[in-house]
């Protein structure tokens, strides 16, 4: 490109360097005088116009429009550009590709056809084989095809490995165990009677508070009792009655003899020390435990057989938390069995062992039932849409004609892990009959009532029994996800890490764990020794 001034200087002519072109542009003067001033700005405007028609010249031809040799063609060919509108050519393209994707996505990527590993390798095996367009869609559907069943397996092992994380025991909550066991046995202290034999009347004192928690982690109940005493007002009127496992009978008790929470009053006892679990009175849980298919489906592998084409991982991992080997132990279906191990008193809280008080809880004694029997938080409603959106559909197989005829799929759910059971209303029910029954009834169809653990036979046995209490008073899903409100978490009175993410395990989530290890005695010699929170 050239720039030609005539010997008068009324003239400027702008020429490509190849004549065939001809002038671009040819820019006459006035006669009248023309200033050095004007001239100097002149040639600035150039200075800055030049550059930019060089470079639409060659985008025109690189373009393969080289025979573009006027400003009339050239605005023709990049008028629309600079305006923001295309030609036709690069729609038509566009077109035309996504016609050959429509075409490909109906067909099988040929089994032989070799993949590439990575987005350089997909642009060298293009570049240097020169494939069709429809080669070319062929490989992107099998690259993405082959990275999507890779992301899909890696996320249900995750699962899988999460799930086995949450059912295991870890190495320090099991130390602590054996070395309360061994203390049991060796230190008279450890032995001494819980409560002393003076405070014994206080156990069916109905002017108390009691409060039921059934566990076999001794750890998690230290969690729950000392959160307990330190939420209460008044905690001299404080009374835990922990159920336990004959296995961790001993060490439960010496913990809770080394580690008095005065003046509150605890009281241990096992399973096997309560004489109405008798094998009579429980025939349908000796069966679940025992049952051969039971156990095989609850400790068994848990990936064989199952098809996780037809599966979302949301979905795999709701069946995985199902098959918690938890749900067929004794101590968590004790909490049907109340009225009758506690046959004095009239009213109690039940707590599960992976929940932190807050807050003061004697005012649930003074909320009125309406003589129902289960004061509980309903799940269906709320801001979290994860854990507060829960109905008999989540829980029930409604596709079983007894599932079917007898519940509601729209019928909401509620939440145990906190309930304020009123006794004297409960013996008045058969709910521990149509407990009975409907567990019979789910292992007769080998398990295709329901699946989920406890809750559901529970939620058909209370059906008529249930009295909405106001959600703050337990607040769920700590150990579901990991963007749970912590300002929400600060005002409950009860935070509950039902899921598989519990605290005391490595799969916690970090920022929900210190409102449960800030009640971990860490000065005790056997958490230390353990090197439990380490």
């Amino acid at each position: 490109m050239q720039l030609h001034f005539s010997p008068s200087m009324r003239s400027i002519t702008i020429s490509n360097s190849n004549g065939g072109l001809g002038d671009l542009m040819k820019i006459k003067v006035a006669s009248r005088q023309f200033s050095y001033r004007k001239l100097f700005h002149t040639i600035l405007f150039l200075a800055f116009l030049l550059p930019f028609i060089f470079i639409l010249t060659a985008l025109v031809t690189l373009e393969g429009v080289n025979k573009c040799s006027s400003f009339d063609c050239l605005g023709r060919r990049l008028g629309p550009k600079l305006l923001g509108r295309s030609d036709g050519s690069g729609q038509k393209l566009v077109k035309d590709f996504v016609k050959i994707l429509n075409q490909v996505n109906s067909e099988e990527v040929p089994a032989g056809l070799k993949l590439p590993e990575s987005y350089s390798q997909l642009v060298s095996e293009v570049k240097n084989n020169k494939h069709s367009t429809k080669e070319f869609a062929l490989m992107l559907k099998g690259m993405m095809e082959k990275s999507e069943r890779e992301i899909r397996e890696s996320k249900f092992a995750e699962l899988t490995n999460k799930h086995f994380a949450a059912s295991a025991v870890p190495k320090g909550i099991h130390c602590l165990s054996l070395r309360l066991t061994d203390e049991y046995s060796t230190n008279a202290h450890a032995r001494k009677q819980l409560p002393s034999p003076e405070l014994l009347p206080l156990l069916s004192d109905n002017s108390l508070h009691h409060f039921v928690l059934s566990t076999d982690n001794i750890l998690a109940a230290a969690v729950v009792v000392s959160s307990g005493v330190q939420s209460a007002l008044k905690p001299e009127k404080i009374v835990f009655h922990v159920i336990t496992d004959k296995k961790t009978y001993a060490g439960m008790h010496s913990w809770f003899a080394l580690n008095p929470v005065s003046p509150a009053i605890v009281e241990v006892k096992g399973i096997h020390q309560f004489d109405w679990l008798t094998r009579e009175n429980v025939p349908v849980l000796e069966a679940v435990e025992s049952h051969y298919g039971i156990r095989k489906y609850y400790h068994g592998n848990h990936i064989a057989g199952a098809n996780l084409s037809d599966i979302t991982p949301r979905s795999f991992a709701s069946k995985l938390q199902a098959r918690s080997p938890k749900y067929i132990s004794l101590l968590n279906h004790i909490r049907v069995y109340l009225p009758e191990l506690f046959p004095n008193l009239d009213k109690v809280v039940f707590l599960d062992d992976d929940i932190v008080i807050q807050r003061d809880l004697s005012p649930l004694w003074d909320i009125d039932l309406n003589g129902k029997v289960n004061g509980a938080v309903e799940t269906c409603k709320g801001e979290d849409r994860w854990v507060m959106s829960k109905r008999f559909r989540n829980y029930f197989n409604f596709s079983h004609p007894l599932i079917a005829k007898n519940l509601n799929p729209d019928e909401c759910a509620w939440a145990y892990g906190m309930n304020i059971f009123d006794l004297r209303a409960w013996r008045k029910t058969s709910i521990r009959d149509s407990y009975h029954s409907w567990l019979k009834e789910n292992l007769k169809s080998n398990l295709t009532m329901w699946k989920l653990g406890t809750l559901p036979p529970a939620l058909i046995a209370f059906k008529g029994h249930v009295h909405p209490i106001d959600p703050s008073w337990h607040m769920l899903g700590l150990g579901y996800q990991n963007n749970t409100n912590v300002e929400n978490v600060k005002k409950a009175a009860v935070i509950h890490y039902n899921g598989q993410s519990k605290p005391w395990l490595e799969i916690g989530f970090e920022h929900l764990r210190p409102f449960w290890t800030k009640y971990v005695n860490s000065t005790n010699d056997f958490i230390k020794n353990c090197h439990i929170l380490e």
